[in-house]
């Protein structure tokens, strides 16, 4: 009697057990909570990677066009091997970075115009340097002091640019890309820059504020 009991106990037991086993009511909501975070980090990864490709292709674009509008400087008159650009004009060369950078804010650029010069001697120094940022919101670049000093000695030339008796407009570009979520580059961003040189144009060298002296290029 007792033994007949204890079998029909185990096999509700059993019983209970597989229908337990083979309850899958709760099945999608689990997988659910499993794949979402994988989703969200996949998806806002995917939206602010795709989002920083862009400003960085952005940032080069920005570059390349300083560089070259100040390579493009006109002479004064056909018989002059010289350009001059006054803080007017180069403050409305750095300000064309405000329609490049669209639809992104343009405010994290800081950027920096050189002039290169190459001696004899293969010998790279800064002749002159500007350098500008842009408030938020504002449509105006501000002129700034350039962390570059004429007479520096710039060693990161390319080699192929490196002809004697020659001038090269020199842009760098930095930008603090900071994504809208930082779920997963992180809210602090990433610093995004480039360079480009451009040999003047129209000229032998490009001349701001009497540097170089008028009778470039230089012996």
């Amino acid at each position: 009697m007792v033994t007949t009991s204890i079998s029909k106990v185990r096999s509700r037991l059993r019983l209970a057990a597989q229908r337990l086993f083979d309850d899958s009511s709760g099945i999608a909501a689990t997988e659910f909570a499993v794949i979402v975070p994988i989703m969200l980090v996949m998806f806002f990864g995917t939206v602010e990677f795709s989002s920083g490709v862009a400003v960085n292709r952005k940032v080069t674009l920005v570059a390349r066009t300083l560089s070259d509008l100040t390579s493009q400087s006109p002479p004064a008159n056909a018989n002059q091997i010289y350009a001059t650009v006054t803080d007017a004009y180069l403050q409305n060369v750095f300000t064309a970075s405000v329609a490049i950078v669209q639809p992104y804010s343009a405010a994290p650029t800081q950027a920096t115009l050189s002039e290169i010069y190459i001696d004899s001697n293969l010998k790279a120094t800064i002749q002159w340097s500007m350098a500008a940022t842009i408030a938020s919101g504002a449509t105006q670049a501000t002129l700034t002091t350039s962390a570059h000093n004429p007479g520096d000695v710039i060693t990161t030339l390319p080699p192929q640019l490196l002809v004697k008796k020659t001038y090269l407009i020199f842009s760098e570009v930095r930008y603090l890309y900071t994504p809208t979520v930082g779920y997963v580059m992180g809210k602090g961003g990433v610093t995004l820059s480039d360079v480009s040189y451009t040999r003047p144009r129209q000229v032998a060298c490009v001349v701001y504020n009497n540097v170089p002296a008028i009778t470039c290029p230089t012996p």
